[in-house]
């Protein structure tokens, strides 16, 4: 699409952000490109390719044309100079002896990456408390190379000051790096404020209708650039179906956001009110902790409500089973409202004291809001809290 001075809204990027006029056979959709290899005219093209006098693909290990239009519809989305599909980034930015300091609220699976798969590799790993920026400082040394942290967090909802955390990277000059999947770049782009590179789960709200799965990071061109040659040798590539399929999800994307946002919101209020409810982590909501921080910095207040009910984990669990609308399931962000139990789905093999060393409660309940109509959604949820009794 031809640049424009104004700078285009979500939706119009959503639609046609990073897209290419004309595509392969006048295609209006953009087309799956399912080959592992391409060919060359002759010699000279594959000299040139090299030479980086061409722009093309030479093989499926370092990408592909359907992932390619994937990556610059999410950079345009992102603000970015660039991006790249790939989970991995951190063992791009780290090597043997390196440090990295993370944020205690964060998903499960990222907490076990830092502390058992990088810790096996010679990479020490440390934790502060979200919202600590004095921690954060402090626990910087000579071999820290990354300050990781989600915005908002999950399942807590922490947001994070994006222009402190920026400026603590450059005072220490390390890079700093956000993982924004529960935000989306409609609701924030960190990159604005500082940070140097973002992380999305493209499988939530990006692809938006639970069909697929991706990770994707967005920065500079010069730092994705690095990233990229890690993926290139490990071949840990999207596939052409699932580039596709993100395509055609980020079509809706902005208006989706609008909606989980809105929703979001009405059935978070409704949960403050509620007698049978002990506190709401939604950051729209002015009791939140970082609630100024995020009228600032954010377009929206995303689509993740975390609550606590009066009750034990059994009475939580009969909440969650008496909803009818929200289907019980693991993951957020798709068009359908998702409801679970963090102390079960993710935490099950620990007990109470254990969960509770890392901040999960029995009682706590994360929704993750989709997009039907928001007054089905609290008579739903209603229903289920008046069986506690």
């Amino acid at each position: 699409m031809e640049p424009s001075k104004k700078r285009l809204g979500p939706s119009t990027l959503s639609v046609h952000g990073g897209e290419p006029r004309p595509k392969p056979a006048n295609a209006l959709a953009t087309p799956i490109v399912q080959t592992a290899t391409f060919t060359f005219a002759n010699t000279q093209e594959l000299k040139d390719h090299f030479d980086g006098k061409i722009d093309r693909v030479e093989y499926g290990r370092y990408g592909n044309p359907t992932q390619k239009i994937a990556e610059a519809k999410l950079a345009a989305l992102e603000g970015a100079g660039d991006c790249l599909l790939f989970a991995t980034a951190l063992l791009a930015m780290l090597s043997r002896g390196t440090h990295v300091i993370a944020t205690n609220d964060a998903y499960r699976r990222t907490r076990q990456f830092l502390n058992q798969t990088l810790q096996r590799y010679g990479i020490e790993v440390s934790t502060v408390p979200a919202g600590d920026y004095d921690a954060l400082e402090d626990a910087i040394r000579p071999t820290t190379r990354v300050l990781l942290s989600e915005s908002p967090t999950n399942p807590y909802n922490r947001v994070l000051d994006l222009e402190r955390f920026a400026a603590i990277g450059r005072r220490h000059r390390v890079k700093t790096v956000v993982d924004a999947t529960f935000a989306t770049p409609y609701n924030v782009r960190p990159l604005e404020w500082g940070v140097d590179l973002v992380m999305h789960s493209a499988t939530k709200y990006l692809g938006g209708h639970n069909d697929l799965l991706a990770g994707a990071v967005l920065g500079s061109r010069e730092l994705v650039d690095a990233v990229r040659g890690l993926q290139g040798i490990m071949g840990a590539i999207v596939d052409p179906f699932a580039a596709y399929l993100l395509i055609r999800g980020l079509k809706t994307f902005a208006l989706r956001i609008e909606r989980q946002n809105s929703n979001a919101q009405a059935l978070a209020e409704f949960l403050e009110a509620h007698p049978r409810v002990e506190a709401v982590h939604y950051p729209g909501l002015p009791r939140h902790w970082e609630h100024d921080v995020a009228k600032h910095q954010m377009r929206g207040f995303g689509g993740v409500v975390s609550f606590e009910i009066r009750g034990d984990l059994d009475a939580a669990a009969r909440v969650v089973d008496a909803c009818a609308i929200p289907h019980l399931a693991v993951s957020l962000g798709g068009v359908e409202s998702l409801i679970e139990q963090p102390a079960i789905m993710s935490f099950y093999e620990l007990t109470t004291e254990e969960r509770l060393e890392i901040g999960i409660k029995d009682n706590l309940i994360r929704y993750s809001v989709g997009i039907e109509d928001a007054d089905d959604l609290i008579a739903d949820l209603a229903q289920a809290l008046d069986r506690l009794g």
